[in-house]
């Protein structure tokens, strides 16, 4: 998710992906109702409810084990999302 205030890269950002990029606005407030810290990867389900919270400053990706744990989370939640 990104802050309010820091749209500027978003294009950026998002060109050639199609992971989903939340941008924060003043009407929603999202990063503060939902407590967010720079760098969380915040996984929804399929109701938009917080399934997890995954800090990738705290879990660099590029630790194998930390890369491994956020891989299962999403694989974990992909699974409850099936009928």
């Amino acid at each position: 998710m990104n802050g309010i205030g820091l749209e500027g890269a978003n294009a950026s950002i998002c060109a050639g992906r199609d992971i989903p990029w939340l941008q924060d606005v003043v009407s929603e407030e999202v990063w503060s109702t939902w407590s967010v810290t720079y760098r969380d990867v915040i996984i929804l389900d399929i109701d938009n409810r917080v399934i997890d919270v995954f800090n990738v400053t705290n879990q660099d990706l590029e630790n194998p084990t930390h890369y491994a744990a956020l891989k299962e989370i999403l694989t974990d939640a992909a699974d409850l999302q099936q009928p």
